[in-house]
């Protein structure tokens, strides 16, 4: 019930996509495209086996070696944990600059303001529940990251993105929490509110390994009810998930609904994650690894306190210019004046 005013259709949750192997808790995803099944099942290649240094993985594309993941959500209909592929990440560029090309010398004006709706599902236990409080914390955590407080130095910038809190819902419901990636379309449908401006996040119990996932701008358009973000009910500020509960994975989640790729996108290989001031990263970090530089032969440390890399909370510290530009094209190209859903 509702009792109080967030990693294509439901068909296409596994339909059609090149899956790069990864550690995810002991679940691995085969490289191979799958048929469409049901909605929430896994492709029959799907295993418990534990593998590493795919050879088919595209560089960039290999998680860290920790269990924790925030990913995409390509299409707004794939498997959560899928990574955005070389190709797809080209096909969302190419988007970008179309768009751009039609609404040149009309960019909407800084300071964006996003109207944020937060829809916590949790179950009978209670488990899942999060507080008032909690939220607004989530929501200023947002805020800070996204005006820079957070940096060190002048290695960050502000974005000119506020978030302000429009509305929070509360349903409960054991199998909606419990099996979220199963039947995050019917959640997401039922649920969102606003038009392609309206940050819908969405908390829930994601399964073991998953912090977040999110959909990219370019896929409102097709799919309006299903944009929006969805967070582990642990990573928001003062949770129980150990080395990501100040709020980050949502910080790093709404970069994705905001257009934004990993740093390690394309690995070493240009054009990297199309973001010029953002050093070339071989693979995503975990933990908090200084001086790491898989990329020696391009300019640069590995970005490993940047917001979209997957390090833990308490290293992340910023988004840079070339980042906050890219946000504030992908705002005025598909969200800021889209129609309403």
């Amino acid at each position: 019930m509702i009792r109080r005013n967030s990693r294509g259709g439901t068909a296409a949750l596994w339909s059609g996509l090149s899956l790069c192997a990864f550690t995810l808790t002991g679940l691995v995803a085969s490289t191979s495209p799958e048929p469409i099944s049901p909605e929430g099942s896994a492709p029959e290649n799907f295993s418990a086996s534990m593998t590493t240094n795919d050879p088919y993985c595209p560089p960039g594309t290999e998680p860290a070696s920790a269990a924790e993941r925030r990913v995409a959500d390509p299409d707004a209909g794939p498997a959560d944990n899928v990574v955005i592929t070389p190709e797809q990440a080209a096909e969302y560029e190419d988007d970008l600059q179309r768009a751009m090309e039609r609404i040149r010398g009309h960019e909407a004006a800084a300071p964006y303001t996003v109207p944020v709706v937060v829809h916590v599902i949790s179950a009978s236990d209670g488990s899942g529940e999060v507080s008032d409080g909690r939220i607004d914390d989530q929501v200023d955590v947002l805020n800070r990251a996204y005006q820079g407080e957070y940096a060190q130095g002048s290695e960050g910038t502000d974005t000119e993105f506020r978030f302000e809190l429009a509305d929070v819902t509360r349903t409960e419901n054991d199998t909606w929490f419990r099996e979220f990636g199963d039947h995050r379309d019917t959640i997401r449908a039922e649920l969102r509110q606003g038009g392609a401006e309206t940050l819908n996040i969405y908390t829930a119990d994601l399964g073991s390994g998953l912090l977040g996932f999110s959909t990219f701008p370019q896929d409102y358009a097709d799919n309006p009810e299903q944009d929006g973000v969805a967070i582990a009910h642990d990573t928001l500020p003062g949770g129980d998930r150990e080395n990501f509960n100040e709020g980050h994975t949502g910080t790093h989640e709404v970069g994705h609904w905001l257009g934004l790729f990993h740093t390690f996108q394309n690995g070493c290989e240009s054009p990297g994650d199309y973001i010029d001031d953002t050093p070339y990263e071989r693979e995503a970090a975990s933990g908090c690894p200084e001086g790491r530089d898989t990329c020696p032969e391009r300019q640069g440390e590995d970005p490993v306190t940047n917001f979209m890399n997957y390090s833990d909370d308490a290293c992340m510290t910023h988004f840079t210019q070339g980042q906050a530009q890219r946000m504030a094209e992908h705002w005025s190209a598909f969200r800021e004046g889209a129609p309403k859903a």
